[in-house]
């Protein structure tokens, strides 16, 4: 069950998220502090607010976005304080321990 993106920017908790947005920065690629596997990252700004989208594209796969892009995205939300709120989990959780994400894109899933 996703809770509705307004009510998880207050609630300050690891919480899974489905929403609609814009891509409001280029992608930008890093390896993973915790698990040195490759990810992407972008910011999309929504109704509610901006956030970060971070895709571990080792397992998912990378997305080609471009600002202004209209973005689709289901994940798990993570506040870091003193950062925008991020989403992760964009793609199927290897253990099945988070419901599967996903981003869409020009009518195209990456999952």
């Amino acid at each position: 069950m996703t809770t509705p993106l307004a009510v998880a920017y207050r609630m300050h908790t690891p919480t899974e998220v489905e929403f609609s947005g814009r891509v409001s920065s280029p992608e930008r690629f890093f390896l993973g502090s915790r698990t040195k596997q490759e990810h992407e990252a972008f910011n999309v700004a929504t109704a509610s607010g901006p956030l970060e989208i971070v895709d571990n594209v080792e397992i998912g796969k990378p997305v080609t976005v471009h600002p202004g892009d209209a973005i689709s995205v289901r994940g798990e939300m993570v506040h870091d304080p003193g950062r925008l709120p991020c989403v992760h989990f964009v793609h199927p959780h290897p253990q099945h321990t988070h419901a599967d994400g996903f981003l869409r894109v020009g009518g195209k899933i990456y999952a």
